[in-house]
């Protein structure tokens, strides 16, 4: 067996040159100092598979990085090596031998830790893997020489590296002390035995995050999932409704198996390897660049947990770009839940080898294909695959966050309850795209228009889109959220509970509902405020989507002065652009329009462009709806008390919080406004009177006011949604509609209203806003659904009408009133509630 120590380090040197001629390497991590090696003390290297083409990488990446060189010389306390590394693993001997099974470096660094108190090593385990392939059917080729989990000789090594030297990955890990398993007192024999079992079980859970567990062969993974007793149960369930004989059996059986295949991924390594090249030049083509942020949250968790992303669902790219940003970065594609819409001829086995598997929209009247899909999950989770999947279910088509939905969370947690012996941790994932694939469609569908059904053709359809700039996309990660903490808040002691199959625990739907809520602040708090976002935000709130271009640099400025001052969340991210460089970035993508002008040029939404804009703006509408909430209030009334601005944010929040799900509990509310208050007043948007704690507006021709009364207008389309439907239902009548009549009759006055008063989106009169809104109406007690199914409400339902002057102007008010009138009056006409369109209900 080769020795690699026996070279000289010129040959060393010749070999590692000839090996870099054709070997490329991506290292992790990219900054070495995130490593946190103390200089002061000597740094030994751990390689885990004894080749020498492993050795030369270590050498020449130790180098480049700026770390201690693998090959140098080691001279600490009395110990003098002629390297700086040893191999875990020892060549196998043609006879048995008495030789240790461990490495004589190793025992030698060992003896000097026992025999000098003072004598410490930093070891830092080096992962190097040649192609990072998972041990499955595959190409024959890729099988033979992929870096699996199974062992093999150098033979075998050469053509690895032939075959898969471009594709290398060299992760250094953070260091172990050598003098903490020496001072644990151990004899030399188990304190060596304990230093492998360590480092062992760090390169085992290295290569899982990376290349995944071991997987089998696709067929008996099937196997083994409808040998399940919970799947041979339901198939027995099946077969009892015809009647339990032989064929009853069979033809329950064979549905189970082809549910089974139906949802199954089928992971390809080499078509993974050719859609990473395929997406590297789609977002070339489509995108100015893919920025990413706060990575680290996921490598910092991967080793030790299974992990569930979840990110918010903006578009079908998502799938592939969250896959994309995590192979790419050293971690193991994850496995995604896709409906079954997308279970296209040729695209769907695509998606499948991509490790996409497929669910139907709903399980209900199916107890077989609930339970199968139910026991898939469960295998996925237990063999540590990671998992991807949207808690909204469908794609937001209006930009704001969706309500989450419980059902893949539910399945989620019951099969963590099943077997807890992995911890979950769910890393809620923000997508934002500054112009977006699928904008015109969701526009129509909005507009009414039906949901046009996924189509092969329509997806070549889309290769037009490729002629098009599509600006840059983020992707930042959330704080991770770990399951054992939401189920100790909600159910103490959960874990010393035994919960049989087939039982959900009484505490568990609220448990749901708690993560739920963490999983969609989660996504909100690491939205990305970018110059397309932010100038959406400033255009869209003027009547003609129009500012003079100084002006509107100078609000750019003053939204991203408000976001520093005050931040909405720690993971947040702001762009570095000041007002004037996100104008002309803007503008390079043709966003916005320039019209010359002898006095100041004017930026400008074309109407379409407004429209589509609308969804960027709505990406960071909850980052600024508290301090816009605050500057509608006092642009509106301008001066207030600090005691009547927290009555007034009160009584709204509730209904902001449910539509935007903004991250502050009614506690920590007054907080987050005296922070903002402080920003504000501050940036001199409003003026503050300590004596009697009084904040007022500026002057109203000064520009501070104009931009104060722009942020404002921010919120105010959602509160005349919120007006509209007050007055609506406070002119009807307690106990007079339903709440599904209440909501059609509001999207259609909206819709008028937008008509009337140049709302131009059609997000304005989206209907499921309007069912959130009611829906918090009779949870927040203002008003209840009677046993009739009518809404009954008494005065403080009449009060927050009320208090609209507060927050509207006069004129508007009016309109809306006025509106509401005419539709009672037409109503009264005919004895009973005006005749709503079917596709209204």
């Amino acid at each position: 067996m080769f020795n690699p120590f026996t070279f000289d380090r010129p040959l060393l040197r010749i070999a590692r040159k000839l090996l870099y001629a054709w070997v490329r390497t991506q290292v992790l991590p990219q900054d070495p100092a995130s490593l946190g090696l103390d200089p002061t003390k000597p740094v030994v290297y751990v390689l885990q598979r004894r080749f020498l083409s492993n050795l030369l990488v270590l050498s020449q990446e130790t180098v480049l990085a700026g770390l201690p060189p693998a090959l140098a010389p080691l001279n600490a306390g009395g110990l003098h090596a002629s390297r700086a590394f040893f191999f875990l693993s020892r060549p196998e001997p043609w006879i048995k031998s008495k030789k240790p099974p461990y490495s004589e470096f190793l025992i030698s660094l060992v003896e000097a830790a026992r025999n000098d108190p003072a004598f410490e090593v930093q070891l830092v385990p080096v992962s190097i893997l040649w192609g990072r392939s998972p041990d499955k059917e595959h190409s024959v080729w890729k099988l033979l020489f992929a870096d699996t989990w199974g062992k093999h000789g150098s033979f075998k090594r050469l053509f690895t590296v032939l075959l898969h030297g471009k594709n290398t990955l060299v992760r250094f890990n953070a260091p172990l002390s050598l003098r903490r398993f020496a001072d644990e007192g151990l004899d030399q024999e188990l304190t060596l035995r304990k230093i492998a079992r360590v480092l062992r079980g760090h390169f085992r859970r290295q290569r899982e995050i990376t290349i995944g567990p071991d997987l089998s062969h696709r067929r008996t993974q099937l196997d083994e999932l409808l040998d399940a007793p919970r799947v041979r149960a339901a198939i027995a369930t099946e077969a009892e409704a015809g009647g339990a004989t032989p064929a009853a059996i069979e033809r329950a059986e064979a549905t189970a198996r082809s549910y089974a295949w139906e949802i199954a991924s089928d992971y390809s390594y080499p078509l993974i390897l050719i859609a990473r090249r395929f997406l590297t030049w789609l977002w070339t083509r489509l995108y100015d660049g893919v920025e990413i942020g706060n990575l680290d949250t996921v490598t910092g968790v991967a080793p030790d947990h299974e992990i569930i992303y979840v990110p918010c669902h903006r578009s079908h790219i998502d799938y592939l770009l969250l896959s994309y940003v995590v192979f790419n970065h050293g971690l193991m594609v994850p496995h995604v839940a896709a409906g079954a819409n997308l279970n296209l001829p040729l695209l769907g086995g695509i998606l499948r080898r991509g490790g996409a598997f497929f669910l139907r929209r709903s399980f209900k009247g199916n107890k077989l294909y609930a339970a199968v899909f139910n026991e898939y999950l469960h295998m996925m989770i237990a063999k540590g695959y990671p998992i991807e999947y949207f808690v909204e279910g469908g794609r937001s088509r209006t930009g704001r966050m969706l309500q989450p939905m419980a059902g893949m969370l539910a399945m989620t947690v019951q099969s963590f309850l099943r077997d807890s012996s992995r911890p979950i941790v769910f890393v809620p994932v923000y997508i934002g795209y500054e112009k977006l694939f699928e904008g015109r469609t969701y526009v129509g569908e909005l507009m009414g228009q039906p949901k046009k059904k996924e189509s092969l053709f329509d997806l070549l359809l889309t290769l037009r889109e490729l002629k098009k700039n599509f600006g840059k996309v983020h992707v930042n990660f959330g704080e991770p959220i770990h399951l054992t903490e939401v189920l100790a808040a909600e159910h103490p002691g959960w874990q010393d509970e035994v919960i049989a199959d087939d039982t959900r625990p009484t505490w568990l739907s609220s448990g749901i509902e708690r993560l739920m809520r963490r999983i969609a602040d989660g996504i909100n708090s690491a939205a990305v405020a970018g110059p397309v976002n932010l100038t959406s935000l400033a255009l869209l709130a003027t009547p003609r989507h129009a500012l003079d271009a100084r002006q509107l640099a100078k609000q750019l400025d003053g939204y991203r002065q408000l976001a520093l001052a005050a931040p909405y969340a720690q993971r947040m991210q702001v762009t570095a652009l000041d007002g004037a460089a996100m104008v002309a970035y803007c503008e390079r993508l043709r966003l916005i329009r320039r019209q010359p002008h002898a006095l100041g040029d004017v930026l400008f939404f074309t109407p379409d462009e407004a429209v589509l804009s609308t969804y960027a703006r709505n990406n960071i509408l909850h980052l600024y709806a508290l301090p816009a909430l605050i500057a509608c209030l006092l642009a509106q009334n301008v001066t207030l008390s600090r005691a009547q601005l927290l009555g007034l944010v009160h009584t709204v929040y509730p209904f902001l919080r449910a539509e935007l799900f903004l991250r502050w509990t009614d506690e920590e509310l007054d907080i987050a406004l005296d922070r903002y208050l402080a920003a504000l007043t501050g940036m001199g948007w409003l003026g503050h009177t300590v004596r009697n704690d009084v904040y007022a507006a500026p002057d109203v021709n000064s520009d501070e006011f104009a931009q104060l009364e722009l942020l404002g207008q921010a919120v105010r389309p959602t509160l005349i949604r919120y007006f509209i439907t007050l007055a609506m239902l406070s002119r009807r009548g307690s106990g007079i509609m339903t709440p599904a009549e209440l909501e059609a009759l509001c999207h259609l006055q909206a819709q008028r209203l937008s008509l009337l008063r140049e709302f131009n989106a059609p997000e304005f009169f989206d209907k499921a806003i309007f069912r959130i809104f009611i829906d918090t109406l009779t949870r927040s007690g203002r008003a209840e659904l009677g046993a009739d199914g009518k809404l009954h409400f008494g005065e403080s339902l009449e009060t927050a009408s009320g208090e609209a002057r507060f927050v509207l102007p006069p004129d508007m008010r009016q309109t809306i009133l006025h509106m509401v009138r005419l539709e009672a009056a037409a109503a009264k006409v005919a004895d009973k509630p005006a005749r709503l369109p079917d596709s209204a209900v």
